[in-house]
């Protein structure tokens, strides 16, 4: 479950950086990394709903 939580706050600090990249210095190429980053979190989060269930039923 670490791990998992390593990649999770990994993964926002990416979509962070390059959502502030897009807005505050106009970096277009930026946009499409930022979404990338939204689906590579949303595969996370999921994951980590599941673990977390698991872990609460022991």
């Amino acid at each position: 479950m670490k791990n998992l939580l390593e990649k999770i706050n990994a993964e926002f600090e990416t979509f962070k950086s390059e959502s502030e990249s897009l807005i505050e210095k106009g970096i277009k190429a930026a946009g499409p990394r930022a979404r990338k980053s939204t689906l590579e979190l949303e595969k996370l989060l999921k994951e980590f709903r599941k673990v977390s269930i698991e872990e609460s039923k022991k």
